[in-house]
């Protein structure tokens, strides 16, 4: 199977990874104006799922290191399956809580709250799992993300008006998504062996642990989003009828953007043995930054923002790009 060998190739592969998780969204954005987010959400779980299966008969199944995914599911344990399944499952609930989190509160709450949660979170607890990398850096270059992302919460707030309130629900929720969001990952990581050209028996290649994190999330979807289709957080109820009278376009949307998700979380996991689960994580959930580029420059979400926006957004991104110097540095 494929995997990293250096760590120089580990922090690219972060860097993919941080790209993909502040992107996927530009395809609920794209879809919104004729397809409902619970419907979106359907096909966007498919395209993870299906995106983990093509990874483990291709890069997962050749090559002379590790073991090929058919076998490596033969010999797994169950209880590392079940973890897999589980981070997966956590994820979901996470996700879906975080999607109406935005729709609620929008994205000056729940972006800083939730992510910044899952960062700080995230970080600790898989640092303190598998202690990776110099404290001192890593959690300096933490603390600077988490700054840009206040910063860019500050910048959100400009662009609100003196009569829109901060919504108790909205917060609520994204608390709780960034408490779920920062566990996730230490689950799946948990269930994989430590060296993957010579993984443990009972363990599981990271491609295997991929595909039941996966199965985990849609198995859980059938519960989480079947109940958000008929009592949404906002907006009115919709019926599972109405998925199956989406058009083409509607579908392969979702599908995308679960593709585009499961990459980067793919591109994590292999990254992962030589960076250390927190380095792994914390690059990758630099997305929040990332998210926030879009909107300036692709959405224009800032164009009738006031004056003082841009010193905001300027200090935001020196931010990001410093920590980010130091999560690097930190192995």
């Amino acid at each position: 199977m494929f995997i990293i060998q250096e760590y120089t190739t580990a922090v690219m592969f972060c860097l993919v990874t941080m790209l993909c998780w502040g992107s996927w969204a530009n395809t609920q954005k794209m879809a919104q104006s004729s397809w409902r987010f619970e419907l979106f959400y359907w096909d966007y779980v498919l395209g993870i799922l299906l995106t983990s299966l093509v990874l483990a008969f291709t890069l997962g199944s050749n090559g002379s290191e590790g073991r090929a995914f058919p076998d490596d599911f033969a010999q797994a344990d169950s209880a590392n399956l079940g973890s897999a399944i589980w981070g997966g499952v956590l994820f979901n609930a996470a996700n879906i809580l975080l999607g109406a989190a935005i729709a609620i509160a929008g994205m000056s709450v729940a972006f800083p709250v939730g992510i910044g949660l899952a960062l700080v979170i995230g970080v600790v607890v898989n640092y303190f799992d598998a202690p990776v990398g110099n404290a001192v850096l890593l959690f300096s270059g933490v603390a600077l993300v988490m700054g840009a992302v206040l910063l860019n919460a500050g910048a959100y707030r400009k662009l609100t008006t003196a009569t829109t309130g901060v919504s108790t629900k909205g917060l609520v929720l994204s608390i709780v998504a960034g408490v779920l969001m920062g566990f996730f990952y230490k689950y799946v990581a948990a269930s994989m062996a430590t060296d993957f050209a010579r993984p443990e028996a009972g363990r599981l290649t990271p491609y295997t642990a991929l595909v039941f994190f996966a199965v985990g999330i849609l198995l859980s979807n059938f519960v989480f989003n079947t109940v958000l289709i008929y009592r949404p957080f906002v907006g009115e109820p919709t019926s599972i009828g109405a998925y199956f009278r989406g058009s083409a376009r509607d579908h392969l949307i979702g599908m995308l953007g679960g593709l585009i998700w499961m990459i980067g979380m793919s591109f994590s996991i292999l990254a992962s043995e030589k960076a250390g689960p927190a380095i792994s994580y914390g690059l990758g959930q630099g997305a929040t930054v990332v998210a926030a580029l879009w909107g300036i420059y692709i959405w224009r979400e800032f164009r009738a923002a006031p004056r003082g926006t841009a010193t905001l957004l300027n200090a935001m991104l020196l931010c990001y790009v410093i920590g980010l110097g130091l999560i690097i540095a930190a192995r």
